[in-house]
């Protein structure tokens, strides 16, 4: 939300990490794309319908002024802000560029420092590093996604397992889709099949075509292509010390243009098409499934989590057709889940980051978790980890300087709206239609007895017809 601000009159520096600010650029530019043609598209239908045209959450030009305020800083460098207010970032290796951020406040004399986790990485994940520690801090703020629960102690053999699946789908013939978030997981995975590549555990398809159709995900393979050796891992380093690409490999193709995109599915030869969005909800992977699901003969690959309610998720439950593109189709491919671990850390790997400091914090906030989890990892570590805890709810007050509650706010439950069917939003359409035809026949003064009378046969035709329905 960063380019709204901007659009409602923010014109504040933006502290992030080199690698943040330069998948913001390429990230916020694709999203503001999204927004406008989506405002295009509502306010042809709100003027069809005799409405105001709607305005964009924002566009390009409200892109291009927040990166004009983003300021790139790099890890574990203390940054003075102004005189009351310095930072400092630390990897925490869960997206590439990902950091918590100490702020020190300075006031009358008084200084206190408060630790902000952000999304804490998960440990051995391939390219990025595992989270480093902060070592201090007076307040911490730390998220809970995983506050209740651990990882599988098994960890998972990524490549093993994918060369299993693409093997098995280019001997039938087919080709394996492979839905991906543009940003972190569509790089792993080309890691992935680089190594698959060069150690040869995919035999009698030589060099077979592997496409990545997204053209965000090809920006942000340049962006981890590009980014400081800081970001990344020791393995990863070491195979770009050695001359290697290591997202790059023979019979990589990437796919930038609609007409690009809509080749590979003209190409008969048994493929692997990597593709967003992830859960299949948007984007071009949903043309691919359009082409292959209907297919015995090939398979959709999952290798990141799926929402309720999503596309994705409707497959991997076992969903017998999909709807894409206002048409029914049958799912005849395989469908499979990559055995893994989410990116985050696990209750295990939270506390573990927690006890990198070395002493511990007054108070520790406990947030960004639905409330069990968070309720969960408080508990635990009140009672079993000995820290002062809390999970604050939306509008609580902590005064910093006397360490104490303004106000602590009640929970207050999310008001869900009621599901609406699709029966009942096609109804609110037809009154919309009946209303624009209203307008037109107020408007109709002074037209010849002929068209009016003509006009007023139709209508009321059009009338007796729909009656028999109510």
């Amino acid at each position: 939300m960063l380019p709204a601000l901007y659009k409602q009159g923010f014109r504040g520096s933006v502290y992030a990490s080199a690698a943040t600010c330069q998948l913001c650029d390429i990230m916020l530019r694709d999203s503001a794309n999204i927004q406008m043609q989506e405002a295009e598209w509502k306010s042809r239908k709100a003027m069809r319908a005799g409405g105001a045209p709607v305005e964009p959450v924002y566009d390009l030009d409200d892109v291009a002024g927040i990166m004009g305020r983003m300021i790139p800083c790099g890890y574990n460098k203390i940054i003075q802000v102004n005189d009351c207010v310095s930072i400092r970032l630390t990897d925490v290796g869960h997206l590439l560029g990902s950091a918590a951020i100490e702020v020190w406040l300075h006031e009358n004399g008084e200084e206190r420092c408060i630790c902000f986790s952000g999304d804490i990485g998960n440990i051995d994940q391939p390219i990025l590093r595992d989270p480093q520690h902060v070592k201090s801090a007076d307040y911490l703020v730390i998220e809970s996604t995983y506050g209740d629960r651990l990882h599988s102690a098994e960890r998972a053999d990524y490549v093993s397992e994918l060369a299993k699946l693409i093997q098995s789908t280019l001997d039938a013939g087919g080709n394996l889709i492979i839905p991906s978030f543009a940003v972190g997981r569509t790089q792993e995975i080309l890691y992935f099949i680089r190594e698959i590549k060069e150690r040869g555990l995919v035999h009698g398809h030589a060099d077979f075509p592997v496409y990545v159709d997204s053209p965000l995900a090809i920006e942000a393979t340049t962006v981890f292509l590009q980014c400081d050796t800081e970001f990344v891992d020791e393995e990863m380093q070491a195979v770009i010390r050695s001359g290697v690409n290591p997202l790059m490999f023979p019979g990589l193709k990437l796919s930038v243009s609609k007409e690009d995109s809509v080749a590979i599915n003209e190409d008969k030869t048994p493929k692997v098409i990597i593709s967003a969005s992830g859960m299949c909800d948007a984007g071009r992977v949903r043309h691919h499934l359009k082409h292959n699901l209907w297919r015995p003969e090939c398979r959709v690959l999952f290798v990141g989590y799926q929402a309720v309610g999503t596309p994705g998720r409707a497959l991997i439950d076992g969903a017998k057709k999909v709807k894409l593109f206002n048409e029914d189709i049958e799912v005849c491919a395989s469908i499979s889940v990559l055995p893994g671990v989410s990116g985050h850390a696990d209750k295990n790997g939270l506390l573990g980051w927690l006890h990198g400091f070395e002493k511990k914090p007054e108070l520790v906030f406990v947030n960004h978790g639905d409330p069990d989890s968070a309720d969960s990892f408080t508990a635990c570590l009140n009672d079993e980890q000995g820290y002062k805890a809390f999970a604050p709810y939306s509008g609580t007050r902590f005064d910093l300087l006397r360490s104490e509650f303004d106000y602590i706010a009640e929970p207050k439950p999310i008001e869900k709206k009621p599901i609406v069917s699709k029966a009942s939003r096609l109804v609110s359409e037809l009154i919309a239609a009946a209303e624009r035809l209203l307008r037109i026949c107020k408007g109709m003064e002074g037209k010849p007895n002929k068209v009016l009378q003509g006009f007023v046969r139709d209508i009321n035709k059009l009338s007796d017809d729909m009656e028999k329905y109510t």
